[in-house]
């Protein structure tokens, strides 16, 4: 009982002495080494390369290395990066500060660039959104109830950079997507979304004639 309060006693003192005793005390050596390298060895001190130094590793001596392919570039930061010279495409925004409607001109919206949307889209939007944009994907099943469907009147009617604004952004239980999609690819999407409620909305009359037989219409 006595050894349990000793040592009890002792914990107390340590623990005092190192929470109040060393404050505003200068250090001139490094501080003791609690896990040293030999107990966890290639773990605590891993060889690095610090930026702006030499490597003789890589045949042209930079430890400073190219950004690998297809890497997303952030589209954000200072006003003055030229990343962010064009609001529209950027930021999703018009001259007047409002929510954008339509597509940047310098985007060509074709069937390629839909098709690039649609492929985005099924890697990252299907599993919540559902594959027809009515809010029936697979996280349904596990849980997530509130994913809105695309076919409602309030996102019809949502301008185009309002939804480029969440896709970047975020909202609500959707995470931002800025580090996975490229400006464009966020684009290509919106413009997928786009023919995903135009397809439930859309009548015979819609589709040319010469296209009609592909319907079994005449």
């Amino acid at each position: 009982m006595m050894r349990n309060l000793y040592l009890g006693t002792a914990f107390l003192v340590v623990l005092t002495v190192s929470i109040l005793g060393l404050r505003g005390r200068t250090f001139t050596r490094p501080p003791m080494d609690v896990f040293p390298e030999w107990l966890f060895p290639g773990m605590k001190y891993q060889p690095k390369l610090v930026q702006q130094t030499a490597s003789k590793f890589f045949a042209d001596g930079r430890s400073d290395r190219a950004a690998p392919p297809n890497t997303v570039a952030a589209s954000y930061g200072p006003a003055g990066q030229p990343l962010r010279d064009d609001d529209f495409l950027y930021l999703g925004k018009a001259p007047n500060g409002s929510f954008a409607r339509g597509f940047p001109t310098s985007l060509k919206v074709d069937m390629k660039f839909v098709e690039r949307g649609r492929d985005r889209f099924t890697i990252y939007c299907l599993p919540c959104h559902g594959a027809v944009g009515d809010g029936n994907g697979i996280t349904k099943a596990y849980g997530m109830g509130a994913t809105p469907t695309y076919h409602d009147d309030r996102l019809r009617k949502m301008a185009e950079g309002e939804i480029f604004n969440t896709i970047t952004n975020g909202k609500g239980q959707m995470n931002s997507y800025a580090d996975k999609l490229g400006p464009a690819d966020r684009w290509a999407v919106i413009a997928y979304v786009r023919a995903l409620q135009r397809a439930q909305t859309g009548t015979v009359s819609d589709v040319p004639e010469d296209h009609r037989g592909d319907l079994g219409l005449k």
